[in-house]
């Protein structure tokens, strides 16, 4: 089943904690390349940043800096035996056998990426069900990428495969240099393991490929000037047959240079085959057009609203109230009606999810005769799945959920079954993988995770802070039961607050071992700009309403202080991309309260992100800052512009990597020297690969999240 855009992105895989939270890169995973970082930074603005020079990406000064400061951090912090034992401890994690191999069906087999010491850039390898149920299964490689590299001669990193349905005997295999989101393209054959000689190939660019059959791809990549958006996305989509060069291609859709991007995709659903094509014309807003005849015929929805597809059906998921002649749906609904009537002039919808103010639906997916729906009570996951039973919709509530924690769910084959994988976890309890059919008792067990750490007497708690407007914020504390309420708790504390993502309780070995294990506790802050409650809890902190996200994250600290839980000497915050953000205006706003803070991957120069990599694609998030209006509301929540000399800072570690090509390194290489030269107490270390998450192997993650824990525990403890 194809979609125009998934209904809510949730967790993203990473270094942060083992469980990164990135800001997306769009609608598509292609940001603009480090030609454009390059470009950017040969042609400043004639303003007084003195440290614009480290904007290039690539630049020998720049890397010099780079270098040193690299070097400063491995003397302080990667040279203890402490040190030394939290990295081995963390990369056995990383590494076991033990892990779940998660796996995707395609055809008859079940595929599973998987890195190990012997396989550090890992391997992509199949096996049959019955094998998987089994305690060892036997495994056949696909495709070693570790020996891919040695005879290319480039680290290369997985960035995943598109197959080609139903047969699934070709797929589009993309890897990336380094682990950058710009990528290389090949055509693999499934059945041989090997590439298909002479197949679709397409060189290190910002690509979005589909299959529209066996001959033919949708795509859309650099073409040439004027091809991509000021965002660096395709502005351009063409069909692309085989055996004829990409120049030959035919121009499908073309958007304007001021769009995010736009792409087509092939629905390969049996009986209901269709080609669409989604115009992103801002983040938050997007056009569809659904293929009839020669023509591209536009739905007429709210342009705020996302659409998708199931059999005959059109669904439309609400960001705004859509107001029509018989009434108003609500924000955050999930409407359908069937596609033919609505292009007929339709519009008596039936409302599949109906939000509550804290109830919200955070994903949905179809299956060959069902749709599952993922929904949040109070940030409580409970998953449903509805199917037409004598022209209504019958609604199940799927079983093997926990009631506290987390729970995805993802079709199996959605083309031909109503399976699906059912994943659960929480802070303590590790993840599980069942398999399920729809209408079926509990699902059955699969696989389930090791504890890698020892949970006796620590528990999981729910609070609520009140934020400066008075709202009421929720978040999550995992600690020792019946510690002693003084105030001196090493406590860490982490959120994300943005692009409607809700950040849902997880576990994570890293932190168990790393903090929960020595004693610390660990806070989760579910604030407004993320999607625990729905599309208005997120525009609730956009643009010129943006301030309420940080507001947020300071009130559960200053209840957790109020508590008694922690002092601001042992209180600590971390966050990744758009979290990286939310803790560099922790630093700003409030430097009384952290003993210390760990910055990754971070937003930081507000007044320059639209003009690096991604970033215009994110203004309907942040803001333009060329509008003097908009900068008015974000320079006061951009951390680099309100770093002040004089201000005594908790002492704050800086990560980023060389090759991100999504949030641009040198935020965090800029904000780490300005605080350099002030005298501030600064570490930084920039990974040389692993895009944006940070790592592009176990070895490097294990690494990073070493340093991040080891600091933050000398500081907090």
């Amino acid at each position: 089943m194809v979609f125009l855009r998934s209904l809510g992105t949730g967790l993203v895989a990473g270094a942060i904690l083992g469980s990164l939270q990135t800001v997306p890169a769009a609608a598509s995973p292609n940001p603009a390349s480090h030609e454009a970082a390059r470009s950017s930074a040969r042609k400043p603005p004639a303003s007084a940043d003195p440290y614009l020079w480290l904007e290039d990406v690539t630049g020998k000064r720049a890397l010099a800096w780079v270098e040193k400061r690299n070097a400063e951090t491995k003397r302080e912090l990667a040279k203890s035996d402490s040190f030394r034992e939290l990295n081995t401890r963390i990369r056995e994690i990383l590494d076991s056998d033990a892990r779940i191999p998660y796996i995707a069906k395609l055809g008859d087999s079940y595929y599973n990426f998987w890195k190990d010491p012997d396989h550090p850039r890992g391997l992509w390898r199949r096996t049959s069900l019955a094998q998987y149920r089994t305690l060892r299964p036997g495994w056949e490689t696909v495709l070693d990428l570790d020996s891919l590299s040695k005879v290319d001669r480039v680290a290369w990193v997985w960035e995943g495969a598109i197959p080609l349905p139903p047969e699934y005997q070709r797929c589009l295999v993309q890897i990336s240099r380094g682990g950058s989101d710009a990528h290389v393209v090949r055509e693999f054959d499934l059945t041989t393991k090997s590439f298909v000689p002479g197949g679709f190939s397409l060189p290190e660019a910002k690509s979005q490929v589909a299959w529209r059959s066996l001959d033919t791809l949708y795509v859309g990549t650099d073409f040439g000037p004027g091809s991509l958006t000021q965002s660096g996305y395709n502005r351009i989509v063409k069909t692309w047959k085989r055996g004829m060069p990409l120049e030959s291609a035919t121009s499908v859709f073309e958007g304007k240079p001021t769009d995010v991007d736009v792409n087509a995709v092939h629905s390969f659903t049996p009986g209901y085959e269709r080609d669409l094509v989604t115009r992103d014309v801002a983040f938050y807003n997007t056009e569809a057009f659904v293929q009839r005849g020669e023509q591209w015929v536009k739905l007429d929805k709210p342009s705020s609203a996302d659409a998708g597809f199931f059999r005959e059906w059109l669904l439309l998921s609400l960001r705004d109230p859509w107001k029509l002649e018989s009434r108003t749906w609500p924000a955050g609904a999930l409407l359908a009606i069937p596609l033919d009537s609505f292009l007929a002039g339709r519009r008596d919808f039936d409302m599949l999810f109906e939000p509550a103010p804290r109830r919200s639906l955070s994903a949905y997916a179809p299956t060959q005769a069902a749709i599952l729906l993922t929904t949040l009570d109070n940030i409580r996951t409970r998953i449903l799945a509805l199917h037409r039973e004598g022209g209504r919709w019958a609604t199940e509530t799927l079983p093997g959920v926990p009631e506290f924690g987390s729970s995805g769910v993802q079709p199996v084959d959605p083309l031909r079954s109503d399976d699906y994988f059912l994943n659960t976890t929480n802070f303590l309890m590790p993840s599980s993988l069942s398999l399920g059919t729809v209408g079926h008792d509990v699902p059955d067990l699969l696989k389930h995770a090791p504890s890698f750490f020892d949970t006796t007497g620590l528990e999981v708690t729910q609070h609520e802070a009140v934020s400066k407007d008075g709202t009421k914020i929720p978040y999550f504390q995992v600690s020792r039961r019946g510690m002693p309420q003084d105030g001196t708790a090493p406590t860490l504390m982490t959120g994300y607050g943005g692009f409607e993502i809700p950040f849902l309780p997880f576990y994570s070995g890293s932190v168990g071992l790393a903090w929960l294990s020595r004693g610390g506790t660990f806070v989760t802050a579910n604030i407004r700009g993320g999607g625990e409650f729905g599309p208005e809890w997120h525009q609730a902190a956009v643009k010129a309403e943006r301030h309420h996200t940080y507001e947020d994250f300071i009130a559960v600290a200053e209840d957790l202080i109020r508590r008694k839980v922690t002092g601001p000497a042992h209180l600590g915050a971390i966050g990744g991309s758009n979290g990286g953000l939310l803790v560099g205006n922790m630093l700003t706003m409030r430097p009384d309260l952290w003993g210390a803070i760990v910055c990754q991957a971070p937003l930081l120069d507000m007044r320059r992100y639209h003009k690096l990599l991604a970033g215009a694609s994110w203004e309907a998030e942040y803001g333009n800052p060329d509008d003097p209006k908009e900068w008015q509301f974000m320079r006061a929540w951009s951390p680099y512009q309100n770093l002040q000399r004089g201000v005594k800072y908790p002492p704050v570690l800086f990560t980023t990597s060389t090759r991100d090509d999504r949030v641009h390194p040198g935020h965090a290489r800029k904000m780490a020297a300005r605080m350099l030269a002030m005298g501030d107490r600064v570490l930084f270390y920039e990974n040389v690969e692993g895009g944006h998450p940070g790592s592009a192997t176990n070895e490097q993650q294990a690494f990073m999240l070493a340093l991040a824990f080891d600091f933050l525990w000398r500081h907090l403890k």
